[in-house]
C-alpha cells in the first residue's frame, strides 16, 4: 500500500450491481461460466453477500471465488458457502506480524489469520496469495510453503508486478518463479510437480507429504500468456483483456450512454479479438502512452 494512500472513487464512479448483474449476464451468454470478485477489498461495499447471491443465480454462471484480505466479519464465511462460492483466496503477504504491518500499513494480522483458520474450519477451499517482494517477505517463503504440510490450502507465490504509478516503466525482478522454487527446494529438495489445469495461471507442487499444495504464478515472466483466458472488470467498469494493457474500454459509459445489450455484446466480441497476444505484447503497446497504472489500483 502507498504511504500516501489512494484517491477514493465517488460512488457514481463506479458500477452498480445492476450494472455488474447485466454485464455479467451478457458474458455468461457469450460463454464465461466462472466469475471472481476481487479488488480493492470487495467487503467494504455494501450488500456483497446479496449481490453474489444474485450472481449464483445467473444462467450459465457454475463458479464464484472471490479474493479478499480477510478483514470482514467472521459470518461471511458461512454466507459465502451457502451461496455455493467455489473458493476464496485470501491476500496474505507475510506470516510475521510487523512484516504484515510493514506490507498493509493496517495492524490487523491477527484478524486475517482468524479468517484463514475460519476458512480451514468451515472446510471452504482456500488459498493464499502472496507477492513475493525483495525488499519485505523473502522469509516467510519457506514457512508459508510448510503451511500446506498439515494444512489443506494453497499457496500461491506470485511474482511482484512492479508498477510504478508513473511513466519510468516497470522496475526488473529478481524474485522470478525459478528463483522462488529454488529457494524452497534448499529446505525441501524432493517435491511433487502437480498436472497443472488447463488454463492455470501456476505452476504447481506439493511437499512431501504434505496436506495442502502450493503455485507460482510467473505474473512478471508471462510464460503462462498463451493459455490465459481471463479478462476484468474493473470496479469502474473498464475492461482489460491483460493487467499490462494501458486503460481499458468503459463499459460503465457505454450503458449509461444508452447501450443495448446486442450493443454491449458486439462490442465485448470485438475488444476480445483484439486482446495482445502476451504480456509483453500489451506492455509495448502500453509504453507508447508513456503511462504506468499502480498495481495498487488495477487490484489483484
Amino acid at each position: 500500500m502507498p504511504e500516501e494512500g489512494l484517491p477514493w472513487s465517488t460512488k457514481d464512479q463506479i458500477l452498480s450491481y445492476e450494472e455488474m448483474l447485466r454485464l455479467v449476464t451478457i458474458l455468461a451468454d457469450l460463454g464465461i461460466s466462472k466469475v471472481r470478485i476481487t479488488g480493492g477489498e470487495p467487503f467494504v461495499r455494501r450488500d456483497l453477500i446479496p449481490f453474489m447471491a444474485d450472481l449464483s443465480q445467473v444462467d450459465g454462471i457454475e463458479k464464484i471465488n472471490i479474493t479478499t484480505n480477510g478483514t470482514a466479519p467472521l459470518k461471511h464465511i458461512e454466507a459465502m458457502k451457502a451461496i455455493g462460492v467455489s473458493a476464496v483466496n485470501l491476500s496474505l503477504d507475510s506470516l510475521d506480524a510487523a512484516r504484515f504491518f510493514a506490507i498493509t500499513r493496517r495492524n490487523e494480522f491477527d484478524k486475517v489469520w482468524s479468517f484463514y483458520r475460519a476458512l480451514l474450519d468451515a472446510e471452504m477451499t482456500t488459498k493464499i496469495n502472496a507477492v513475493v517482494m525483495q525488499e519485505h517477505n523473502l522469509d516467510d517463503i519457506i514457512p508459508m510453503a510448510e503451511l500446506t504440510l498439515l494444512d489443506n490450502a494453497s499457496i500461491r507465490f506470485i511474482e511482484e508486478m512492479p508498477f510504478n504509478g508513473g511513466s519510468k516503466g516497470y522496475q526488473p525482478i529478481e524474485w522470478n518463479y525459478k528463483k522462488i522454487l529454488a529457494h524452497i527446494q534448499t529446505k525441501y529438495p524432493d517435491i511433487q510437480r502437480l498436472d497443472d489445469e488447463k488454463s492455470s495461471t501456476s505452476y504447481n507442487y506439493k511437499l512431501l507429504g504434505a496436506e495442502g499444495s502450493f503455485g507460482v504464478i510467473p505474473a512478471y515472466s508471462r510464460s503462462i500468456c498463451g493459455t490465459c483466458d481471463r479478462i476484468r472488470l474493473t470496479p469502474k467498469g473498464e475492461l482489460k483483456t491483460c493487467l499490462y494493457q494501458n486503460g481499458g474500454f468503459s463499459f460503465r459509459d457505454f450503458m449509461r450512454n444508452g447501450a443495448t445489450d446486442d450493443d454491449i455484446r458486439q462490442k465485448f466480441l470485438e475488444l476480445f479479438q483484439k486482446r495482445a497476444k502476451t504480456g509483453f505484447e500489451a506492455e509495448q503497446q502500453k509504453t507508447k502512452s508513456n503511462s504506468f497504472e499502480s498495481m495498487a489500483t488495477i487490484g489483484g
